[in-house]
């Protein structure tokens, strides 16, 4: 009895609450799914500019070089555009790290693995030694982190 009672005074109190945790609760829901569109939103733009930046080596054969495991530095140090390359490369990198730190896109399976791989050529191994000096040392210790490891497995 006293439980109607009280529903008959604070119904609407109790209308109101409800209606604020159910606000509450689609508010919750509609940005979670909103994080997971432009997480894919975002790895769509990233794999974009991932194919773009790769495909030069189709387009340009100069470009291969840089995949070299072979090439010897002394003999033919790398050539500017073979540098310009991997500085790109290097950049684009650099994005999607940032943009993994900010949870704006998933981090790839064997990414670790793949930066591993690329900067343990002889190309792009000069280029990086010479220019990571001016990234921040977050992403920088991200890369070496990722040689090390390779280095370590090879």
């Amino acid at each position: 009895m006293v439980f109607w009672d009280w529903l008959t005074h604070e119904w609407f109190t109790l209308l109101q609450s409800a209606s604020i945790v159910s606000g509450f609760l689609f508010t919750a829901f509609a940005l979670r799914s909103e994080t997971k569109t432009r997480q894919i939103s975002n790895a769509l733009a990233i794999t974009k500019n991932h194919r773009e930046i790769w495909s030069t080596l189709f387009y340009n054969p100069k470009l291969q070089r840089v995949l070299d495991s072979e090439i010897d530095l002394k003999r033919s140090p790398p050539k500017r555009e073979e540098q310009i390359f991997v500085n790109l490369i290097i950049l684009h990198l650099n994005s999607v790290f940032d943009a993994m730190k900010d949870k704006l896109v998933l981090k790839p399976e064997g990414l670790r693995e793949d930066v591993g791989k690329f900067f343990a050529l002889p190309i792009p191994n000069a280029v990086w030694n010479k220019m990571k000096l001016l990234h921040d040392k977050e992403f920088v210790s991200f890369v070496e982190s990722c040689r090390t490891e390779h280095s370590r497995t090879n």
